[in-house]
């Protein structure tokens, strides 16, 4: 649910899974036939592992991360993991690149130029988002919604940000 002002999106677990969904839609559609999918982790990785399973293909995961203080709420450095972890050898061929959202489109640039100037074995590279906000400077080849007011997106899981052992502790105990 967008709020009035234009300046919070909130996302419940159904709705969240029904775009992943429509973004599988939009990719089969496309008719676009590719060898393995790479997410970004983190917020790249439910995504990734709900199109690897629809679609069959392996899961390969890059690490990146810049969303780290204030419970995730504050962008610093971007840093990318020197290595991908993929289930057999070398990722290579057609890939489909995975992320849950075009931000400012910093990670994603960044990835995609790490991508084509290391891992030549990559034949063919596409991106595939579920938001793309109007301030990104980043067009991924796939996206299910466009976000003209650059809403801040509080996705269902960001409860687990500041959630503790301790307070599940509290919460589980009878």
């Amino acid at each position: 649910m967008l709020t009035e002002d234009g300046k919070h999106l909130y996302v419940s677990y159904d709705e969240y899974h029904n775009l992943i969904e429509k973004l599988a839609i939009k990719v089969y559609q496309s008719g676009w036939e590719f060898d393995t999918i790479l997410c970004l982790a983190r917020g790249g990785m439910r995504p990734g592992d709900i199109l690897s399973r629809v679609f069959d293909k392996p899961l390969a995961i890059m690490s990146t991360s810049s969303y780290r203080a204030d419970a995730g709420t504050t962008q610093g450095n971007l840093d990318i993991a020197r290595y991908i972890t993929t289930p057999k050898g070398e990722i290579a061929g057609k890939v489909l690149l995975v992320d849950d959202l075009a931000d400012s489109g910093h990670t994603l640039n960044a990835v995609i130029h790490q991508l084509k100037n290391n891992y030549t074995p990559i034949t063919e590279l596409r991106s595939a988002v579920i938001w793309t906000k109007a301030v990104s400077t980043f067009t991924p080849d796939y996206q299910v919604e466009f976000l003209p007011t650059n809403p801040w997106i509080h996705q269902p899981f960001e409860t687990y940000d500041s959630l503790r052992p301790q307070q599940l502790i509290e919460k589980w105990s009878v």
